[in-house]
């Protein structure tokens, strides 16, 4: 009944902003049920190659296309595999000010990403070391406990990949492209999270609004502070945090975003001479021209996840990127077609919210957030909004970093806390290969979710900001109503003093807590932490791409170093390990 209840009211406000929008009579705009069924403007994403995800006949498809499944012969590899800005505070509260989206602020109106963001609220969202893969432990892993409850799971190369402190309740993760993420929660159920790289977050204790629990994060990325809201709601037994918008645009806004542009427009990003863009040039190009909102979205959701990837792996690595793994597999027209549908879905979601909320009424999380797109039998598709180590198909790990995609590929179990996708797009190296079928908890789902919804936000901002200039098409009238904001933001507790404070404190916290854990564990008697028994762990394994850290993480410490500058040359007992610029470029 709530489903279609939503449609219904989804189309004919969808309806409505169109003709509000455009200008036009009612009788020349769109019929809803052709919007809500098949993509727009299919001319503006120029097909290149087969669909890159799975499809069925009431998901998102490109036209004529047929995309690979997980049976084909590329399927599941085991090949090893790899927090964003937004809207300020100040922007949450009335008119859209998307200067404060993030630290890459438009220069001129046209950078977009142009400086590239550093952090990730869906980056950081992750609490602490749960496994990849809802619970489940990758092949060779070994999980060392003390007397205290306190635990170290170590990687078949032993290599360190989480610690949890029971002492201080805190949970460490060690990623796969060398990245930290710490987290801990506190009795009152607030939060900190810390990062590499001076990102990370302090949500404040949850706080009730209408019978729904709210909660305020203040999120930091190298000095800069701005806030985002979430709904908790429980989903298979599991407690995930929704994304909760601050305030609304207007209806006629939503339907100006979500239907075709009267005429198609070329637009030039101001990103193209970012560092970032020269490193993830073949893996992302730009649409030439734009006929509509969703696909200008789409590009800017990618451009802004790929600029806070590329800043957190030079956080996380201390070392200039050159160039792409070889194996990385780009985001082709037809897979950023499926980003586009889902922006549209996303758009048309948000719209219906917007009418909750004006009617005085309160948006179930639930059928906003991933409870609803895990059963309406359509395979949606997500952009990774941080680095994530999850389980393909064979058990074994490997890694999803910002700017991903990734397809469903069915409902989960009703027991399950994980659901399976396809990955699309891949960047190589430690990442899971493009066709690998993987396992996402449900909590990080819901993150990818999130990270969809704040980025279109920001971007609706600077579409409501640049109407009319850079080529853009002119915002009707009509569709600049002022923003309403979400009643719940007015009655929030005001912000922590002391939340840096606290951010900066967890990861001091943390070296403290990996070294008495380590310790805890070897002597209530259980082996090494750094060292567990792996017999059957494979053979080490070094890859093109992979960064120092990495290297030395799988070989330990070399014999000698030779320094060249941009390249060092690392000797071992039985190799030589080249790096050009912080990654392997040849193994001897």
């Amino acid at each position: 009944m709530n489903a279609h209840r939503y449609l219904t009211g989804m189309m004919a406000v969808l309806l409505f902003g169109s003709v509000i929008a455009n200008g036009q009579k009612a009788t020349s705009a769109p019929k809803p049920a052709a919007k809500a069924a098949a993509p727009a403007a299919k001319s503006a994403a120029p097909a290149a190659g087969k669909a890159a995800g799975p499809s069925t006949a009431k998901g998102p498809t490109t036209a004529g296309k047929t995309g690979p499944t997980t049976a084909g012969a590329h399927g599941p590899t085991t090949a090893g595999g790899a927090a964003k800005a937004g809207p300020s505070t100040a922007g949450r509260s009335g008119a859209a000010n998307t200067a404060g989206r993030g630290p890459a602020a438009s220069a001129g109106g046209r950078s977009g990403a142009a400086g590239g963001r550093a952090g990730s609220p869906a980056a950081a969202n992750r609490g602490g070391a749960a496994h990849p893969g809802g619970g489940r432990e990758p092949n060779g892993s070994h999980t060392a406990r003390a007397a205290n409850g306190s635990s170290v799971r170590t990687r078949a190369n032993g290599s360190r990949a989480d610690v949890h402190d029971a002492k201080r309740g805190m949970d460490i993760h060690h990623g796969l492209n060398g990245n930290r993420r710490v987290a801990s929660e506190r009795a009152d159920h607030s939060r900190v999270v810390a990062e590499r790289g001076g990102r990370g977050y302090y949500q404040q204790r949850p706080y009730g609004y209408r019978g729904h629990e709210y909660a305020r994060r203040t999120y930091y990325d190298h000095g800069r502070a701005y806030d985002r809201y979430y709904n908790r709601y429980s989903y298979h037994g599991v407690y995930v945090n929704g994304y909760a918008p601050a305030f609304y645009y207007a209806p006629a806004f939503y339907g100006w975003a979500y239907n075709p542009w009267v005429t198609p427009v070329p637009y030039a990003w101001g990103f193209v001479a970012a560092p970032w863009y020269g490193y993830y040039g073949a893996y992302f190009t730009p649409y030439p021209v734009y006929p509509s909102a969703s696909l200008w979205l789409t590009d800017y959701i990618i451009s802004q996840s790929l600029a806070a990837n590329y800043a957190a792996a030079q956080a996380a690595a201390a070392q200039q990127q050159q160039a792409m793994a070889p194996d990385a597999a780009p985001m082709t027209p037809d897979i950023k077609a499926l980003v586009a549908e889902e922006v549209k879905r996303q758009l048309a979601l948000e719209n219906q919210e917007a009418q909750t909320t004006a009617a005085n009424n309160v948006p179930d999380p639930a059928s906003s957030g991933i409870a609803r797109m895990l059963s309406d039998n359509v395979q949606h598709v997500f952009v990774a909004g941080g680095d994530l180590d999850v389980i393909d198909a064979t058990g074994t790990e490997c890694a999803v970093s910002e700017g991903d995609a990734l397809q469903l590929s069915g409902p989960p179990a009703a027991d399950a806390t994980a659901a399976t996708l396809v990955v699309l797009s891949s960047k190589g190296g430690v990442e899971c290969h493009k066709g690998a079928t993987v396992s996402v908890a449900l909590a990080d789902l819901q993150d990818m979710q999130n990270h969809m919804r704040e980025t279109i936000d920001a971007g609706m901002g600077d579409l409501k900001q640049k109407g009319g200039t850079g080529g853009l098409p002119a915002v009707p009238a009509s569709a600049k109503a002022p923003t309403t904001a979400s009643g719940f933001v007015a009655i929030a507790p005001p912000p922590d003093p002391n939340a840096a404070a606290e951010v900066a404190k967890e990861s001091t916290e943390a070296d403290k807590a990996e070294q008495e854990v380590s310790g805890a564990v070897a002597a209530d008697g259980g082996p090494s932490a750094a060292a567990p028994a792996a017999p059957a762990a494979p053979p080490a394994e070094i890859s093109l791409g992979q960064t120092i850290d990495q290297v030395t993480a799988i070989l330990g410490a070399p014999k000698t170093v030779v320094d060249l500058g941009n390249k060092k040359t690392y000797v071992y007992k039985d190799m030589k390990v080249i790096f050009t610029g912080g990654k392997v470029t040849d193994v001897q």
